[in-house]
């Protein structure tokens, strides 16, 4: 199968699958949204999901969240891992907004990954999910699954992004990302699929026979 027939394959098969695309991550606004992502890091959207109202309930703007203490900040967040870290990122990020955006969430790559705790992933979600801007954020997911459908050589995650928007239309860059996601939460899991078992694996490479390996 050509990759220009696999990229259709996969399209066609999302779209039938996951018709609708709702963002993972509950917020109300767009800075909700960038410190839900940032707590996402390394960390399951559902246990973010579990976190947030504790945290919003008390800071959901940049003014509110800053004149909450990192301690107070990082006792609400701890169950999502690194949260000494996160803490400190949620507070100075803030400050920053406050400071130097009028308390306005960016809408750049470049002024996002200056963020504290922002780096390129967390900056492509907010770009795509929160200002519908053309993004492609690779995720463990995505990175694996790409690599089973031989749409990349997965040498990293940066390489791995570049490939898929030379492959995909921009146009159907924001809610692919999240079908792929869904779809490797679901069918092509990490130790339930391994590339030899779901319909679009078995589809794309009928004669596979040996697992995949992926590189992380």
């Amino acid at each position: 199968m050509l990759k220009s027939e696999k990229v259709g394959f996969i399209l066609s098969s999302l779209n039938e699958l996951y018709p609708k695309t709702p963002i993972p991550l509950v917020h109300k606004n767009i800075f909700e949204l960038l410190i839900a992502v940032l707590l996402s890091a390394q960390c399951t959207d559902e246990r973010v999901n579990k976190v947030t109202p504790l945290l919003f309930k008390i800071a959901n703007t940049p003014k509110a969240m800053a004149k909450v203490s990192v301690d107070q900040i990082y006792e609400i967040i701890k169950p999502c891992g690194l949260g000494p870290q996160k803490s400190k990122a949620i507070s100075n990020l803030s400050n920053i907004l406050i400071k130097n955006f009028n308390r306005e969430v960016p809408n750049t790559f470049e002024e996002l990954e200056k963020l504290p705790g922002v780096g390129h992933k967390t900056a492509s979600v907010v770009m795509s999910q929160g200002f519908g801007y053309p993004a492609f954020p690779v995720d463990t997911h995505i990175h694996r699954l790409a690599q089973r459908w031989g749409l990349t050589n997965g040498k990293n995650v940066i390489q791995t992004e570049k490939d898929l928007k030379r492959l995909f239309p921009k146009e159907n860059w924001n809610k692919l990302h999240l079908q792929i996601i869904f779809y490797g939460r679901e069918y092509c899991t990490a130790r339930g699929c391994l590339g030899i078992k779901c319909n679009i694996c078995t589809t794309l490479y009928p004669k596979r026979i040996k697992p995949i390996k992926t590189n992380k």
